[in-house]
């Protein structure tokens, strides 16, 4: 099935609103790039957005971004990182940064 036109038009508008600094837009662009909707699928372009809404402090993008890193989805396996950014959604209350926090520090108590 090819890209619908609204969505390629949603991905013109995160974009305008991405390139003025706007996190919600910038972490929309991120998953718009990981799901391959209204562009052509792209991990380190969805790592990109991301990391530029999480460092605004968006919760989901900081969450996005830790399993980037922690699973090497468009950026290179870096757990120490990915760590830090699931500390820093799950500061926020971020439910499922929380859970990647605690089944990742089990595991590595575990070993």
């Amino acid at each position: 099935h090819g890209m619908g036109k609204d969505e390629e038009h949603a991905v013109q508008c995160y974009l305008k609103a991405a390139a003025q600094g706007d996190a919600d837009a910038q972490y929309s662009l991120g998953l718009c790039y990981w799901n391959g909707r209204g562009v052509g699928k792209d991990e380190a372009q969805a790592a990109k957005w991301y990391r530029k809404a999480a460092e605004q402090g968006n919760a989901d993008a900081q969450c996005s971004l830790g399993v980037c890193f922690n699973f090497g989805r468009g950026v290179a396996t870096d757990e120490k990182e990915g760590l830090q950014w699931f500390r820093k959604a799950a500061e926020q209350g971020h439910e499922d940064a929380q859970l990647y926090l605690d089944t990742f520090l089990c595991i590595s108590r575990n070993h």
